[in-house]
């Protein structure tokens, strides 16, 4: 494993930051390839976490003694780095919250139940995770608004003739994945959003397969809200973000009431604290928040365009290996065109959830399953799917051990 020719990266070096990819299940070394479900975390990221609470534990925005103010200014300087590393322009953009799921649900409850009402119409895509299309498809049942969809092209590309269709003076809401979690397509959200601000809608990116994998500038695709995970990113688990537009988030009410996100509170009203800690009640997520800092660190550190190029690159001589083969059907755009680093797959005569079993018998994990995604696997016709997924510590080697691995399912289904 030497460096990676298509990216510049240095892939042997960069896998010494990851100790758990040397474990080895019956003698038989891991290849994780379950990368777009969560990644796994550098050394100097768990270190980060360590050292917050070795060091200096104490809850935040709450005392005046040493710890909490040191807690309290690099909590703060995490929203900073998280604000540069995605061109937000600056802290009060920044909201820290669980997971992507979470940042959708906060703009739906705090935006859509007060803003959305009959006639109203909220836009997504065909591929959309549950995160997005259960969240609005609820919050549109309690409103009165609808949900319409824009359909894909037969190459898995989303068709932005019908997205110009759908998208009219009624809609009030576009939340559009940037990178699909199944397809590997990567959605035009920059024009997207043209499209909907014409038709003074806001825009939603679900950046939760985007942000950890190539360079995104808000302000260049113009979102106005943005969500994605640490743990997809070489960040921990139970964090994740919220951008969205400083004008935006001043009028919104919150999502959640509680300690912290209050400015002033009487016997009769309460008054909220200024952005983003309006939307962070209660003791927030600390250590969580500065290991998410330095992970942003550790892939600036690698280039996020050079792990855009290793991503494309894996993904394209996946597709290259599987074609090999007439037994087993690609999902999403042809090899050639630029995707996001997965492709998700079937294998004739082989159930995904067989497939990952018997992969996992050679140490090779993926996943299997709808991926979040049950409206699209009924779209593409097919109950479940395996999906491999690869980061910026995966090589070709691998894939070939996946290729590999997939030939012993033949033969035991033969």
């Amino acid at each position: 494993m030497t460096v990676s020719e298509s990216s510049g990266l240095d892939v042997e070096r960069i896998r010494e930051d990851f100790p758990i990819l040397d474990r080895e299940f019956d003698g038989t070394q891991l290849v994780y390839l379950d990368n777009g479900a969560t990644s796994q975390t550098p050394d100097r990221v768990v270190d980060a976490i360590s050292d917050y609470y070795r060091e200096t534990n104490a809850n935040v925005h709450r005392g005046l003694h040493q710890l909490s103010q040191e807690a309290s200014i690099a909590y703060e300087a995490a929203h900073d780095r998280v604000a540069e590393f995605v061109n937000a322009d600056g802290r009060e953009e920044i909201i820290f919250t669980k997971n992507t799921t979470e940042s959708e649900n906060l703009v739906a409850y705090a935006w859509g139940l007060n803003e959305l009402g009959p006639g109203d119409e909220v836009v997504l895509t065909e591929m959309e995770h549950h995160a997005s299309l259960v969240t609005w498809q609820q919050i549109a049942e309690r409103t009165g608004a609808e949900v319409k969809y824009i359909g894909l092209n037969d190459d898995g590309t989303l068709d932005m003739d019908h997205a110009r269709e759908t998208i009219t003076e009624d809609t009030q809401m576009v939340s559009v994945v940037h990178v699909s979690n199944v397809m590997g397509s990567i959605n035009p959200v920059s024009e997207l959003a043209d499209i909907a601000h014409d038709h003074d809608a806001y825009i939603f990116v679900d950046g939760a397969q985007s942000v950890p994998t190539r360079p995104v500038d808000v302000q260049d695709i113009d979102a106005d809200f943005l969500a994605f995970s640490g743990h997809k990113m070489c960040g921990p688990t139970g964090i994740g973000v919220l951008y969205g537009k400083e004008s935006i988030l001043e009028e919104m009410e919150p999502f959640l009431y509680g300690g912290d996100m209050i400015e002033k509170v009487t016997f009769e009203e309460s008054r909220w604290n200024e952005l983003p800690w309006k939307y962070e009640a209660g003791t927030p997520l600390i250590a969580q928040g500065i290991a998410l800092a330095e992970a942003c660190d550790y892939l600036d550190d690698i280039g996020m365009d050079a792990i855009r190029r290793h991503e494309n690159a894996l993904a394209q001589y996946a597709l290259e290996r599987f074609s090999e083969f007439d037994d087993i059907e690609a999902y999403g755009p042809p090899a050639g065109v630029e995707r996001g680093g997965l492709v998700a797959f079937n294998l004739d005569t082989v159930h995904a959830h067989d497939l990952s079993s018997i992969l996992n018998d050679s140490a090779v994990a993926i996943r299997a399953g709808d991926h979040c995604t049950q409206p699209l696997h009924d779209t593409l016709g097919v109950a479940a799917s395996a999906r491999a997924s690869f980061y910026i510590y995966n090589t070709r080697e691998e894939i070939d051990k996946l290729v590999e691995a997939l030939d012993d399912a033949r033969q035991l289904f033969a």
